[in-house]
């Protein structure tokens, strides 16, 4: 066996030195030739070309993440009055998402309904196989933002960062949407949103 892998090393070192030192030197001739190199490979070169600078020069890239075709998402919210409902703190991490837990879902950008972002969505109530979430976000400027109300921080976020929890609007989640359970909320956490909910939105 060792002799095998012996003879493959030597044929990989003879097949690199071959690229290296004869093969790569009539190619970099080629290029400083544009007449025998196709166009196609003029073009490739290019654009790798274009690409390398515009990346030197800092050029943002959209790498926000589309949505995965037939991958549920959560997509639907509404002003938080209209899911006005009684609150029940009932969190038990059984599979089955329920008020008091902190559950992650693929959200849409309110700007751009064709990309999105896998979130931590709280849960605080139950239309059949949907949920209704309010949405998390570790952004520090919701500190201030009247809609939002801060719930510390949990083990639903693993760099220990605090969050804030969305008020103003609630979210349809469909329950299949659900990657992961996050955490289970604190009681004292969850009565902090509930008493927002209950003042300012309805909720009984």
């Amino acid at each position: 066996m060792l002799d095998t892998m012996a003879s493959q090393w030597k044929a990989f070192q003879r097949f690199a030195e071959n690229l290296m030192f004869n093969e790569a030197p009539k190619f970099i001739r080629q290029l400083q030739n544009p007449e025998t190199v196709p166009r196609t490979v003029q073009q490739g070169i290019q654009q790798g070309i274009k690409l390398g600078l515009e990346v030197l020069a800092g050029s943002q890239v959209d790498r926000t993440p589309a949505i995965t075709a037939g991958r549920p998402v959560s997509q639907h919210s509404v002003p938080t009055s209209h899911r006005a409902r009684r609150l029940i703190y009932a969190p038990d991490l059984d599979g089955r998402a329920d008020p008091g837990e902190i559950v992650w879902t693929w959200v849409v950008y309110e700007d751009d309904p064709t990309k999105g972002k896998d979130r931590p969505v709280l849960v605080v109530g139950r239309d059949q196989r949907t949920l209704l979430g309010l949405m998390l976000s570790s952004q520090e400027y919701h500190r201030n933002e009247p809609h939002w109300v801060g719930i510390g921080t949990g083990s639903w976020d693993y760099d220990g960062r605090a969050s804030w929890v969305r008020l103003d609007r609630v979210l349809d989640v469909p329950e299949e949407s659900i990657r992961r359970e996050g955490a289970i909320l604190a009681r004292e956490q969850f009565e902090v949103v509930a008493a927002r909910l209950r003042a300012e939105y309805s909720w009984s």
